[in-house]
């Protein structure tokens, strides 16, 4: 497809997009969070990882860096 259509309709198309920001934002939660929960049981995992996604949301709307597209 991308031969056929270029890379820009290969990734609208397999929703590539979407991949991307799903594992940009996984490793910001590594980087900030850390790699491993720290919890013993799966209250209290569930409960970390709600805390710290809450956080990373929050730092996530106060804004990204503006980037824009060089062809």
């Amino acid at each position: 497809m991308i031969a056929d259509h270029g890379r820009i309709a290969w990734q609208k198309a397999t929703g590539y997009g979407q991949r991307s920001r799903v594992e940009a934002q996984i490793g910001r939660y590594k980087q900030v969070i850390g790699p491993a929960l720290r919890g013993r049981n799966m209250e209290s995992q569930t409960t970390e990882t709600l805390i710290a996604v809450k956080a990373l949301n929050r730092m996530t709307d106060l804004g990204r860096a503006a980037h824009e597209r060089v062809i």
